[in-house]
């Protein structure tokens, strides 16, 4: 089998020749003209960053890759889906301010935002996984699977959870609803927190199998008539419907790849990701420590698998920044987020989206200019 080809240029410029139009030169040279955009609705999925966190990618990368598709004739837009714990994107509303607070505006970058699990995150279609093993029906936001073509915009850096979060991980948890997110991380079923709970019964009235009942102006789940949807952690509007995280990292990071699977599958992809401002934790923190490694340079492929890796790869050959969490830990072999964070198993991520036919480890790294 031929190898993929990620295509990749360093953040090095000379006068007259600025990081954004390396970014074109490196999409355009990777192929991605040769998607037919005439007049096909096109998902841009990224990050927004979560208010308070400055590791975000600018909003300037996000304006160059819209550009791009628009003179090629497409109609692109900027989306994410609502997160599932508390913070400033767990709705739609609270999630376009958050983007327009991080510079992710129509004027800023051309296309509009639009948070596509709908306001309270419940809006998504069951879409078949083709061969998933955890995941037979995943809940992915409406408004990418209505997408006609669909390209990530991935900031590479770590995660607690996931060892690194890159394009599987924008893409397989970011293009989960809320439901779908809980279905990733939980194995189990949601539960009520009783202290926050005033019995409004919205949970109640979003349930479709009877299993909430209200007693006392306190809601609680029957977990035999539940079936885990998770549609009223989304209902509740005092976040007292909490979901479980009871998954462990390896069977996570194989669900990932499960949604990833079910949002690209079957219409055009294509992927970028940025290595840059590498935080070892996640942009869903309200804040970002300092970044481990010097920034690499900039990926793009149209096989996210292999992407990732190559990502990975150029990460761990990189040296270890001083006063950085990175340098306080004990460094094990060439495996950086494996150090940070060692309990989780990036790798599970990888093999299962081989397994799933996402695509493919083995990589020929093509610089660009």
């Amino acid at each position: 089998m031929e190898m993929s080809k990620v295509y990749y240029t360093n953040l090095r410029t000379r006068i007259g020749d600025n990081l954004l139009q390396k970014l074109e030169r490196l999409i355009k040279t990777a192929g991605i003209g040769d998607i037919d955009f005439e007049d096909k609705y096109t998902a841009i999925k990224m990050h927004f960053g979560e208010p308070g966190n400055l590791a975000f990618l600018r909003p300037n990368y996000a304006k160059t890759v819209a550009d791009v598709i628009k003179e090629l004739g497409g109609k692109p837009f900027l989306t994410d889906c609502n997160t599932l714990y508390i913070g400033g994107r767990k709705n739609a509303l609270d999630h376009i301010s958050s983007a327009y607070l991080n510079g992710f505006s129509p004027f800023s970058t051309g296309c509009h935002v639009i948070i596509a699990d709908g306001l309270k995150g419940t809006d998504d279609v069951l879409v078949p996984v083709e061969g998933g093993e955890y995941v037979k029906e995943a809940k992915i936001g409406r408004a990418i699977m209505d997408a006609d073509v669909f390209i990530s915009l991935t900031h590479f850096k770590g995660h607690e959870a996931t060892g690194f979060g890159g394009a599987l991980k924008n893409m397989g948890m970011g293009c989960g609803s809320r439901a779908g997110k809980m279905e990733m991380h939980s194995a189990g079923k949601p539960h009520v927190a009783q202290e926050l709970c005033v019995g409004c019964k919205m949970c109640t009235k979003m349930c479709a199998h009877d299993a909430i009942t209200v007693a006392d102006k306190k809601a609680s789940i029957d977990h035999n008539k539940c079936v885990g949807c998770g549609r009223c952690i989304g209902a509740c509007p005092k976040d007292a419907v909490k979901a479980a995280t009871d998954e462990s990292y390896d069977i996570l990071n194989r669900k990932i790849a499960e949604y990833t699977k079910a949002a690209i599958n079957g219409r055009p992809n294509f992927h970028i990701s940025l290595v840059m401002n590498v935080s070892p934790y996640c942009d869903c923190h309200g804040e970002n420590d300092a970044a481990i490694v010097p920034d690499v340079g900039m990926f793009a492929s149209f096989d996210p698998v292999a992407l990732d890796v190559a990502c990975a790869d150029a990460v761990n050959a990189q040296p270890v920044l001083a006063n950085t969490y990175l340098a306080e830990c004990d460094h094990e072999g060439h495996d950086h987020f494996g150090t940070i964070f060692p309990e989780t198993d990036w790798k599970a991520a990888i093999d299962h989206a081989v397994k799933l036919g996402i695509g493919q480890k083995e990589y020929e790294l093509v610089e660009v200019k």
